[in-house]
């Protein structure tokens, strides 16, 4: 694993001598282009007859009297893979302060008959009793099983996945964002976890909301759950406790226990509407401090979510799935971004919605990828975004449309480093579009029917619980597909996930929904699909979803 080299010090982070933030390849070797266009499906790697189990590892021995089940009430959680590990994840609630000694191990079987890491390690009150491990020596794309002990009891058992080598043929994703707890009920999160046949969950942001009881969102009448700690989290300790509300809910708990996770996070893991310095949501004569505030949630983050990162630069990431694809993961909330204006003319060459540091990064990194596909993952929506016919108004500030020369930095990387097969993934708007992205939109260089003069194409996953535009007739998704004849899809009143199937001839996305967020609800169906052809920056849709693996590893009991 090589690190790049762009390394920088942020206005708010700790005084000059601590570690400063660093973009990170986290994915190690590089890979070589894939020739054809096989679409076929790779079965995922099980325990195999043949694999070598290391001898001497330790067994987890307690003598003492048992403590609590509520010993691991959090779950567990993985995430971050690479080639030869995973980040493993757990809380322990312990009864008294002070040190906690904790047991791990990693087997090729839920039954952990054939173990191949264990080792003990330890926790205490400074982050929070979480546990963070990094086994290595692991088998690339290879699915293993994970539990942790402490006090005489055992986590859940969770399921997991390395990075494959060179030569994988097939890739399939869950893309989710935006689970405001308060409003509703994780139903998509349970569909995902009953899915066996993920490499991995894409979480584009807004995992946990910062709002109270008492706040206007939701709004009055429509919360469906209490919040903890009851008003907005500033503190360390009121992130944290947020975080352990969303880690006990059931339906969080199955997707982490079933699925390595890549993370990425947006604003409401702070505050609404951030940029690197502030938000607009925040208000320091009740609040305090929004550096200080900003710190304590990122702190909280880095704590409770299965992520390698050490420090919040880190969330900037790549990771190279063989030959066949390569996820690369911007901050575009935190890191570099400028206030948002009022008034598109306001926009300046020298505005950013991610640092130059952060572009040059994105350069090098598409520069430098061989992969066959360049999945770009990131927070807010890059296609202009209107509702008005006539003058093509942008309808949200806070997206790329309020950062047009960022934007046009952000295009101009693409079609220079980006070698063809760009795709970028979005969350935050709290609906499902599809967009093809050529300069613009509504000028001659681009085709709407054939896709000529797009450079990429981009695919936004609907929320898992928060709201979008929901009407009867249409009315907001008519509006902007009559706006936008770039914009190809648009779903805004309905909740769910979508599932990204990768294969050297194309990538699709297949858009599910859910029922409702109530109690009883989460029925799922079958929306729409798009796809996009090796070498063609054009969506078409599709007549059915993707076919799951036809076989696949257990899934976690």
């Amino acid at each position: 694993m090589r690190d790049n080299e762009a390394s920088f010090r942020l206005p708010w982070q700790a005084p000059e001598g601590a570690p400063t933030w660093r973009f990170r390849d986290a994915t190690g070797c590089g890979c070589r282009p894939t020739t054809g266009c096989d679409d076929g499906a790779a079965a995922p790697a099980c325990s195999g007859p043949n694999d070598v189990l290391p001898e001497g590892l330790p067994t987890y021995e307690y003598t003492g009297t048992p403590g609590p089940e509520t010993t691991f009430e959090h779950g567990v959680a993985s995430g971050d893979p690479l080639e030869d590990r995973v980040i493993l994840w757990t809380r322990v609630s312990p009864t008294t302060s002070g040190t906690v000694d904790v047991f791990y191990e990693v087997a090729l079987d839920a039954e952990f008959t054939r173990r191949v890491a264990a080792a003990a390690v330890t926790t205490d009150g400074s982050k929070d009793y979480t546990v963070k491990v990094d086994p290595t020596g692991l088998r690339p794309g290879r699915t293993y099983y994970y539990r942790f002990s402490a006090f005489g009891r055992t986590s859940p058992i969770g399921r997991t996945r390395t990075l494959p080598e060179d030569g994988t043929s097939r890739l399939r994703f869950a893309m989710v964002s935006c689970s405001n707890y308060g409003f509703g009920y994780f139903h998509a999160y349970r569909n995902v976890a009953a899915r066996a046949d993920l490499d991995a969950v894409l979480h584009l942001g807004d995992y946990i909301y910062e709002y109270g009881n008492d706040d206007i969102y939701p709004r009055p009448g429509q919360q469906l759950r209490q919040w903890e700690p009851a008003t907005r989290p500033v503190t360390l300790d009121e992130f944290r406790t947020r975080y352990k509300l969303y880690k006990k809910d059931p339906d969080l708990q199955a997707v982490h226990r079933q699925h390595p996770f890549i993370i990425t996070w947006d604003d409401h893991e702070v505050v609404n509407d951030t940029f690197e310095t502030g938000a607009g949501d925040h208000d320091p004569l009740t609040e305090g401090d929004f550096a200080a505030r900003k710190a304590a949630g990122t702190q909280a983050l880095l704590e409770y979510q299965p992520v390698r990162a050490a420090n919040a630069g880190e969330l900037v990431r790549n990771f190279r799935y063989g030959e066949l694809a390569e996820i690369i993961v911007l901050d575009t909330r935190h890191e570099g971004r400028d206030e948002q204006i009022t008034n598109v003319s306001l926009d300046t060459p020298d505005r950013h919605l991610i640092s130059a540091a952060q572009e040059q990064w994105l350069s090098d990194t598409l520069a430098g990828s061989t992969a066959r596909w360049k999945i770009i993952a990131q927070q807010v929506m890059v296609a202009p975004f209107s509702i008005n016919e006539i003058t093509h108004a942008p309808y949200f500030l806070d997206q790329w449309d309020g950062y047009p020369a960022a934007r046009t930095r952000f295009l101009d990387i693409v079609e220079q480093q980006g070698g063809g097969n760009v795709v970028v993934l979005t969350g935050d708007i709290h609906g499902a579009f599809v967009a093809e992205l050529p300069r613009d939109p509504w000028g001659s260089t681009y085709d709407p029917g054939t896709g000529a003069g797009a450079l990429a194409v981009e695919i936004v996953c609907t929320s898992v619980t928060s709201p979008g535009f929901p009407s009867e007739d249409r009315l907001w998704e008519d509006q902007v597909i009559a706006a936008c004849p770039h914009i190809k899809y648009a779903d805004w009143s309905h909740y769910g996930y979508t599932i990204l199937d990768v294969t050297n001839g194309k990538l699709q996305a297949d858009f599910y929904t859910v029922d409702g967020i109530g109690v009883g609800q989460g029925a799922e169906v079958f929306a729409d699909a798009y796809a996009v052809y090796d070498g063609r920056a054009q969506l078409v849709r599709m007549t059915g979803p993707t076919a799951s693996q036809s076989s696949a590893c257990d899934a976690a009991p």
